[in-house]
């Protein structure tokens, strides 16, 4: 097992209205709609999952829609903010992009060493494009509506909102392997594999803010990469011995899952690389059915009717 961390694997949320949902992520930020199946914990809500290309670890923003549920509150206890790698130089274009779709967007900012554009989904997700050079070494996707050369690159970190910082910036560095990079005010920057490649936790210290409530518009869960089951039970077993509880190994069909939570109350995941969003439909095919898991296919004809309807883009192959 790694003395740390690999990075981020994927970010759940919860949304509102799935067509919404689906239509911003694809069609205004260039996201591929990468799996379509339902929450196989409440097979009445769909679980729709964006990414790049093959959907690969690192690049996947994965959402429970609920229609009609309320908004939640941003608070402490939550993981508040979002943040996507674009190539250095990109801002511009994706300044013009979000005014011309009437996203809610602020003025780009400077935060440690990059210059960041923050933005909300039309949930209220708070997101962000931080431009940084090591971006243009990722692949871009090809074929969105988006121009490859200032395409979204995958995750490059997180915010945590904490009401004291120092248990989870202890977790963070002796559990987890993550190194101190950086402080500016309140905010404390810490890292991993990559670093600005999917592997920035930013704690933001707040200890007069209200306790955030998970609901619409919300990040549910952070889950953090590894390469293998074995790693994975290696992982659960520090994560043990350290004194924190986590679930036994949930098979997610495209990974392998456990849970905990972070000393400041945000949800922690652990998910393993494979086997991946290719296991049940073709590459070049991907998001492009609904795809249930085998002991929810006897069920289908039921599980679609409960679901609402969904206009999604067309596969690859199909343009």
């Amino acid at each position: 097992m790694s003395e740390q961390i690999e990075g981020i694997h994927h970010v759940t949320a919860i949304a509102g209205d799935p067509q919404h949902n689906v239509d911003f992520y694809t069609g205004v930020l260039g996201l591929r709609l990468v799996k379509l199946t339902v929450n196989f914990d409440d097979p009445g809500t769909y679980h729709v999952y964006f990414g790049d290309e093959a959907g690969r670890p690192g690049t996947i923003l994965t959402f429970f829609p609920w229609p009609g549920a309320p908004r939640g509150r941003r608070g402490v206890g939550q993981a508040t903010s979002v943040a996507f790698s674009v190539p250095a130089g990109a801002l511009g274009y994706w300044s013009e992009r979000l005014d011309r779709h009437g996203v809610t967007r602020e003025t780009p900012r400077a935060r440690f060493d990059e210059t960041v554009l923050p933005f909300l989904d039309p949930d209220g997700l708070s997101l962000e494009l931080v431009a940084h050079e090591p971006a243009a070494a990722r692949a871009p996707r090809n074929g969105g509506p988006v121009p490859p050369e200032v395409a979204i690159r995958g995750f490059f970190g997180v915010t945590l909102a904490e009401e004291g910082y120092e248990r989870t910036a202890e977790m963070l560095t002796r559990t987890l392997g993550f190194r101190l990079v950086g402080e500016e005010g309140s905010r404390f920057r810490f890292a991993t594999g990559a670093g600005a490649c999917g592997g920035v936790v930013d704690l933001a210290c707040l200890p007069d803010a209200v306790r955030g409530h998970t609901a619409v518009g919300s990040v549910h869960h952070v889950a953090w990469r590894t390469a293998t089951p074995e790693a994975q039970a290696a992982w659960r077993g520090r994560l043990a011995g350290a004194g924190l509880d986590v679930t036994p190994v949930i098979d997610r069909k495209y990974f392998r899952s456990v849970y905990f939570r972070e000393p400041g109350g945000v949800l922690f995941e652990i998910a393993t690389d494979p086997p991946g969003f290719a296991v049940d439909e073709p590459a070049d095919e991907l998001g492009s059915h609904l795809m249930l898991p085998a002991w929810l296919e006897p069920a289908r004809a039921r599980v679609e009717h409960a679901l609402p309807p969904l206009r999604l883009p067309q596969p690859l192959h199909a343009r």
